[in-house]
C-alpha cells in the first residue's frame, strides 16, 4: 500500500513540475520561502540553546569542580548553534534583492 502511495505521489510530481516552471512575474517566492527559512532556523536555535544551557547548569550544578571545563563546552556549543542563523541570514542576503 505504501509502495503504491509513493509511486502516485512522485507521479504527481513529476507531471506538475512544468506548471511550476511557469513564471507568473507576481509573485517574489525567494523572499517569502526565505522569511519561513529564517523563522525556522531562528526556532531552531533558540530550542538547542535553551537545551544547552540547561544541560551546563545541571552538569555544574552536579560537578562544581568542572565547571571551568563545562562552561569552555557550552560557550563552544553556543557559537556554533548561533552560526547557523547567521549562515541561514547570509543566504537569505546574498539571495534576496
Amino acid at each position: 500500500m505504501n509502495t503504491k502511495l509513493f509511486l502516485l505521489a512522485m507521479a504527481l510530481f513529476v507531471f506538475a513540475s512544468p506548471t511550476f516552471a511557469q513564471t507568473n512575474g507576481g509573485t517574489n517566492w525567494v523572499a517569502i520561502t526565505s522569511g519561513f527559512s529564517m523563522a525556522i532556523a531562528s526556532g531552531l536555535c533558540g530550542l538547542a540553546q535553551a537545551r544547552a544551557v540547561a544541560a551546563a547548569a545541571e552538569g555544574m550544578a552536579r560537578n562544581p569542580g568542572a565547571s571551568a571545563a563545562i562552561r569552555f563546552a557550552l560557550l563552544l556549543g553556543l557559537v556554533l548553534i548561533e552560526s547557523l542563523a547567521l549562515y541561514t541570514l547570509v543566504i537569505i542576503v546574498a539571495k534576496v534583492k
